[in-house]
């Protein structure tokens, strides 16, 4: 409900976007002199409010405009942030950060560990309506009491100006990846009370703390982040400014890149790839995450696992990796892919099921058949019409068509619904949908961040599966000390996900990307984050 709030107030202020945006303080014009990076990463993000998003590319602009207690690195590791120190008491429970001095807010105030405990108090906010903040806050003692409206019960302390303490309920091992999740920037309390969800929404009140401030924003074009000269590490940014393009048309995105006007684009037209091969410009790196499909759970008749399991095993997974994504993502047989780590530093995926995969990657029809008859639906006679929802991006709208082939025979008719993306999102979470696409990069390494999607009360549980053993399951995950017990939880999590049918796997992503040679010192991440805060422009 509230992103539905957030799309249309992003519709409505328009107008007030525009002034804000053209209307440029001294400061912001000062900032925007210098190189400007002109990129690509996706059309109008849903929100780029760090406690409302969960997409990857409002993900990627909320990165260059905030930063964390702590951050990752270009080698994929933990790094100091806004805190320059932190630690651990003995029994993993007290996690103690120490904050830079001096930091400031990018409209010159001063930034104070208060601002994280009000932040952090705000993703729990029942009235914010944080999707993560289970995931990123639920092992934070009170944290069951915070979301029932009694903020104060988050453990979340500022013993000083400069230091934060945050006690837990149970130890956590990856806790420092979540100090650096962007769910837990720190946002103005002052801005974010006088302007509502209005906050997030024009570059006049777009209060931030990373390497750059929103000087622009005209809604359907561009964004334009110019280089904060409060951030502490400001003299080490190189570019005046970057620019994100607003584009939801690969085809366009493509021309923009071909006549040099956009330097990096991460929307590649799929039919264009065959003639990209071997080109030096063109990327395709793996992150860890899965494309898979949502099945509305509380629906008929996908309220019946049996049908969920049908529609799974009527997919050709090698099909739609190596023919229709063109090899550039590979088949899904489990839910969590390669690059997951187990609890022993081994990959997750190598010890699920016994070593051997869920499902086949090749299609199972009379498997599909069997199901179907034994839901009651012998060779789909009865089933309604089912409606897949999608957005046409990528190989989105290709995708879509083949199970309308695959389904059928099954006899399965299946109508496609293609939305655009900023009410794609919205009404996908709010379980205004039968089937969607969907899909999960990971924010860090540990598999507990893509299990916990199909927890009952997670915020990002979009097919709304409800399972008590998978709920008892995630819940020992989280509060045992004992890494053979944890990793025996999550895998038993998958096991039952599975078993149910609880969604479809399709293809483990790779990002693929055009993105050209004068770009200078920037980085892609296993998370599916473009990094070009200390990017330069050859000239």
């Amino acid at each position: 409900m509230k992103k539905r709030v957030i799309s249309m107030l992003l519709a409505a202020v328009m107008t007030v976007s525009l002034v804000g945006g053209t209307m440029m303080t001294a400061a912001a014009e000062e900032a925007a002199e210098g190189k400007q990076l002109s990129v690509q990463v996706g059309p109008d993000p849903e929100t780029i409010d760090p406690a409302l998003n969960s997409a990857v590319d409002g993900g990627n602009m909320i990165l260059h405009a905030f930063e964390c207690l702590l951050t990752i690195d270009e080698n994929g590791q933990i790094a100091p942030g806004q805190a320059e120190e932190w630690g651990v008491s003995d029994d993993g429970l007290t996690w103690t950060f120490k904050l830079r001095e001096g930091l400031k807010w990018s409209d010159g105030s001063d930034l104070t560990a208060n601002d994280f405990v009000y932040s952090w108090k705000r993703v729990c906010d029942p009235n914010v309506a944080a999707p993560y903040a289970e995931t990123v806050l639920g092992m934070v003692e009170g944290f069951d009491e915070a979301i029932e409206g009694n903020l104060d019960a988050l453990a979340v302390t500022a013993v000083d100006d400069l230091t934060l303490e945050v006690k837990l309920s149970s130890p956590c091992p990856f806790f420092e990846s979540l100090a650096a999740f962007a769910t837990l920037s720190p946002v103005q309390q002052a801005t974010v009370e006088a302007n509502g969800d209005a906050w997030a929404i024009d570059a006049a009140t777009y209060i931030s703390n990373g390497p750059f401030m929103v000087t622009e924003w005209v809604p359907g074009a561009y964004i334009i982040m110019s280089k904060n000269p409060n951030y502490w590490n400001a003299d080490a940014i190189k570019l005046g400014s970057i620019k994100w393009n607003l584009i939801e048309d690969s085809n366009a995105s493509y021309s923009a890149y071909q006549s040099g006007e956009v330097l990096m684009i991460k929307d590649v037209p799929t039919e264009e790839i065959p003639s990209l091969e071997g080109n030096e410009e063109f990327y395709v790196e793996p992150i860890i995450g899965t494309y898979y499909i949502s099945y509305n759970t509380q629906v008929e008749p996908l309220d019946n696992p049996l049908v969920r399991k049908a529609l799974n095993l009527a997919i050709d997974r090698e099909y739609v990796a190596n023919t229709l994504m063109q090899g550039t993502y590979s088949p899904a047989t489990n839910f969590m892919g390669p690059g997951w780590m187990d609890t022993d530093g081994t990959e997750f995926m190598d010890n699920a099921n016994g070593g051997e995969p869920y499902m086949s990657a090749t299609a199972d029809i009379e498997g599909a058949l069997a199901a179907l008859e034994e839901a009651g639906y012998p060779n789909g006679e009865g089933l309604p019409v089912l409606h897949y929802t999608t957005n046409d991006a990528g190989y989105h709208k290709a995708v879509a068509e083949y199970l309308q082939q695959a389904w059928k025979e099954i006899g399965v008719t299946l109508e496609v619904d293609i939305v655009e993306w900023s009410s794609f999102t919205p009404m996908r979470r709010s379980g205004d949908f039968e089937i969607a696409r969907n899909g999960w990069v990971g924010d860090y390494a540990d598999p507990s961040n893509m299990l916990d999607l199909l927890y009952s009360t997670n915020g990002n549980n979009d097919g709304k599966f409800t399972n008590a053993d998978y709920d008892a399951a995630m819940d020992l995950s989280r509060s045992t000390t004992d890494a053979a017990e944890r990793s025996a939880a999550l895998h038993e999590a998958e096991d039952i996900l599975m078993a149910e049918s609880a969604c479809c796997p399709l293809a483990y992503y790779n990002d693929f990307w055009l993105q050209s040679s004068k770009i200078e010192g920037a980085w892609h991440s296993a998370y599916g984050y473009w990094h070009f805060m200390y990017a330069d422009i050859a000239e």
